[in-house]
């Protein structure tokens, strides 16, 4: 019996595996979809809910461990410093991600001895893995679905009831295993849907704003590097100064990456004057490191046509452990400083969401490199934006599986709210997005350029935009208390 078990386990661990497949850069969801619907059958003959947990563990860190692999490549920026950290990293997120999975096989089989009560907990579980500790929704089912038919409907349910869709579709094809022949038929609909691609006859129009997007290429462990820095910077200069599109013209806008200057944007006027002076006069919005009592900030500022800083954005969700240490100020009274913010050390958080105001070419909603991950930050905005500008230096996720990830998160957004996306990434892939979340032009990882490209038109506010999370949670609650009451049901019956 112990040795079936430990087979089952490892058995969903490649099934877990397989089922990150469906992430960037293999884009294959049709096999995470089948290896879900395996590991939910092999789940449904865990008779106690420990058992249950176990596999939806078992399930979840093989899951996690391919689909975050990429998550090792901060660590190797400074191999001899840093490099035994990576192995750990890797562990600790798939171990985190397959808790919550686990949570959810354990409450499933709490709920009910069926398997449909795994729906709405795993979806419950995948809505917490997004708020919680300031929330990590990375690699989420959704996010496999940006290039079929069935991520459009991120529109209208948002990630997490994309989400449902999903785990749904896998309990089906779970059910109808054991069903006769013509039953099983029914769970090729929801693998149709996942291997379509949406139409693309829904052109959207152009805005007339030509926007220019500059990838400078700069290696994370070069970035910072005196020899190198002269170098990089005037390689933005010289992309900044290019001569204009012969079709498209003059660009009406610029923009530079995450901290495209390894300058403070403070106290680097004759820097700002001379990129204005490339640009000519144009707009430019650029990230760079800022300073204000003592304080530190990752931002983004507009510059004027002489140089002057018209607007600044200061990222508000920083990432935990890389721009900051939880609980930094409280451990700094003990002395323990680490990244405390108020303690100069780590970036402090920004005032929250904010829009930019372009004048003629209409407001723009910033968001700086891991803010582009969650849906309710977009959500918050003060107003609806009229585009959405994404700014990263995804040097730090390594030149493969996490930059293609990224712009699929920038995607989702798209979906989402319909509205287009200008993405600058420092190693790339910088992009023009539009509403429906495909990418009209690019430029690759690992090349220097840049992107003229005119911006696409935004479409009517989606249903997803006015509601956020709220009716998927509702919906969700609803159905765990209708389970609940079931089991209720169920357990008074038999102690009659």
């Amino acid at each position: 019996m112990m040795n079936e078990t430990r087979l089952r386990w490892l058995l969903l661990v490649a099934l877990g595996a397989a089922a990150a497949l469906g992430q960037a850069p293999f884009d294959v969801p049709f096999v995470m979809v089948v290896a879900m619907a395996i590991a939910v059958r092999l789940g449904s003959f865990a008779v106690t809910p420990r058992a249950a947990a176990a596999c939806g563990f078992a399930f979840g860190f093989g899951y996690f461990a391919v689909a975050l692999h990429w998550i090792v490549s901060p660590f190797l920026v400074d191999v001899a410093r840093h490099g035994w950290m990576a192995p750990f990293a890797v562990v600790m997120m798939a171990t985190g991600g397959a808790t919550f999975w686990s949570i959810a096989f354990w409450g499933a089989r709490r709920l009910s001895r069926g398997i449909w009560a795994l729906v709405p907990c795993w979806t419950a579980v995948e809505l917490a893995r997004a708020y919680i500790f300031t929330g990590f929704p990375w690699a989420s089912p959704a996010q496999a679905m940006v290039d079929k038919l069935p991520g459009q409907a991120l529109a209208w349910v948002g990630p997490h009831g994309l989400n449902l869709m999903i785990f749904a579709a896998a309990v089906l094809m779970a059910s109808l295993v054991a069903k006769p022949w013509r039953l099983r038929f029914v769970a090729l609909v929801p693998l149709g849907m996942v291997m379509l691609e949406p139409s693309m006859a829904n052109r959207v129009e152009n805005t007339g704003t030509v926007l220019r997007l500059i990838q400078p290429n700069a290696p994370q462990h070069e970035k910072w590097d005196p020899d190198k820095i002269g170098i990089f910077y005037k390689r933005q200069l010289l992309f900044t100064a290019a001569e204009p599109d012969a079709q498209l013209g003059a660009p009406d806008l610029i923009i530079w990456p995450e901290t495209a200057i390894p300058w403070g944007l403070h106290g680097s006027e004759v820097i700002l004057e001379e990129i204005s002076a490339a640009a000519k006069g144009v707009p430019v919005i650029l990230g760079a490191q800022r300073n204000e009592d003592q304080r530190h900030f990752n931002a983004l500022a507009v510059l004027g046509p002489l140089g002057e800083i018209t607007q600044i954005y200061d990222k508000y969700h920083l990432v935990p452990f890389g721009e900051y240490v939880p609980f930094g100020d409280f451990l700094a009274r003990f002395g323990i400083y680490g990244m405390a913010p108020q303690h100069g050390a780590g970036f402090s958080k920004g005032a929250g969401p904010q829009l930019l105001d372009l004048g003629p070419l209409g407001r723009a909603l910033p968001l700086i490199c891991y803010e582009a991950v969650f849906a309710q930050d977009v959500n918050a905005a003060p107003a609806r934006p009229d585009f959405i500008i994404h700014a990263t230096n995804d040097a730090w996720f390594g030149t493969h599986a996490g930059p293609q990830q990224h712009l699929a998160q920038a995607r989702m957004r798209a979906i989402a709210q319909g509205l287009p996306v200008a993405r600058a990434a420092n190693t790339g892939i910088s992009a023009i997005i539009d509403p429906h979340g495909r990418v009209l032009d690019s430029l690759g990882l690992g090349q220097a350029g840049y992107v003229d490209a005119a911006l696409p038109q935004a479409l009517a506010p989606t249903l997803y935009s006015k509601t956020g999370d709220v009716p998927l949670t509702l919906l969700v609650v609803a159905l765990l208390c209708f389970a609940v009451m079931r089991r209720v049901t169920r357990q008074r019956r038999l102690s009659e």
